[in-house]
């Protein structure tokens, strides 16, 4: 949404709807692979919110988070994804002034709540490393629930601050075909930081700090090996293991996720000093949109549990008596 401003009849000039041009073929490949590709997060997605909530055995604290991440991917699928990859695919916003408001206010939503999303998965892994006693006995399903309904809660208020506040929607939608969002100089450098600089900075900087902590454990993990040790240094040494395991997981998807925004970002940050172009800031948009696409693939691909889950979806054991108790950690 960080779009600068520039001259009016400029705009207009630029962002009158072009006639298609290319045979209709290609464009049938478009829409059939936008369609896959929106099937694809839709789906995805919806399997990871199913898994953790209907088996108890993954309502841990970590997995909230992952269910907050996997709802705001899933929005993305179902209300970001269509309308703009239509727009770059007809090269110009065909759905009208008041839905543009929805849709920019929507984007701005889920983009914010992912960034968030990310960055308290990365406080959790923090957390969960660097005082394991003490996140067992204070962290729980409960409070990580307020703490993602709190954060929502700020985000929408945000953004709908954000969108109110430049003009009253004047500097949204100025000419036909047009959909974009044009900040003001204060309200740009708010977004920057409340939106990309200050998360980021949670994200990289924890991260960084848990692969230094997980480092340690390994070392730890390697002399509880060469020793023989009572049963509750086991179950420590476990612990460990599991904690590091989910932290590496976590660490690939937090790495997706900044190589998704990192384009965007960029274009963000750049916004003063480069003319930008429509067109090219949809594309990077896009880019990290895929991002909802792309993670539950990780799950699929790290989690053993989510392999098993999407198992008994499909083979719908789902619905079996007592089916949330069925052990799919093992």
């Amino acid at each position: 949404m960080n779009l600068t401003e520039f001259n009016q009849s400029d705009r207009c000039e630029h962002f009158s709807c072009p006639e298609r041009s290319g045979s209709p073929a290609v464009y049938i490949l478009l829409y059939v692979c936008s369609a896959a590709v929106v099937l694809l997060t839709l789906c995805g997605n919806l399997l990871v919110i199913i898994s953790v909530l209907h088996f108890k055995q993954l309502h841990t604290p970590t997995n909230m988070l992952v269910f907050s991440l996997a709802v705001s991917d899933f929005l993305v699928g179902a209300l970001l994804m269509p309308p703009m990859l239509i727009s770059i695919i007809e090269s110009c916003w065909i759905f009208g002034r008041d839905f543009c408001i929805c849709f920019l206010l929507i984007c701005g939503f889920l983009t914010i709540s992912s960034i968030y999303n990310i960055a308290l998965i990365a406080v959790d892994r923090y957390l969960a490393l660097s005082n394991p006693f003490l996140y067992m006995n204070r962290v729980s399903v409960r409070i990580t629930g307020i703490v993602n309904v709190c954060v929502w809660c700020v985000v929408m208020a945000y953004s709908s601050a954000l969108l109110y506040f430049n003009g009253n929607f004047t500097n949204t939608v100025m000419c036909p075909g047009e959909c974009s969002l044009f900040l003001n100089k204060v309200s740009y450098v708010i977004d920057l930081i409340f939106s990309f600089i200050f998360p980021l900075s949670v994200i990289i900087i924890l991260y960084t700090r848990v692969f230094v902590i997980a480092k340690k454990h390994a070392t730890a993990i390697r002399e509880f090996n060469n020793h023989t040790r009572p049963k509750t240094q086991k179950i420590t040494s476990h612990s460990m293991k599991s904690e590091r395991k989910a932290a590496k997981v976590l660490g690939i998807l937090v790495s997706v996720f900044l190589m998704c925004l990192l384009p965007y970002f960029i274009y963000s940050l750049l916004g003063d000093v480069i003319e930008l172009q429509t067109e090219t800031f949809q594309k990077v948009s896009i880019v990290f949109c895929l991002n909802s696409t792309i993670n539950p693939v990780i799950y699929g691909l790290f989690y053993p549990w989510f392999r098993r889950c999407i198992k008994l979806i499909i083979t719908l054991r789902i619905f079996q008596t007592d089916s949330e108790l069925i052990n799919v950690l093992s």
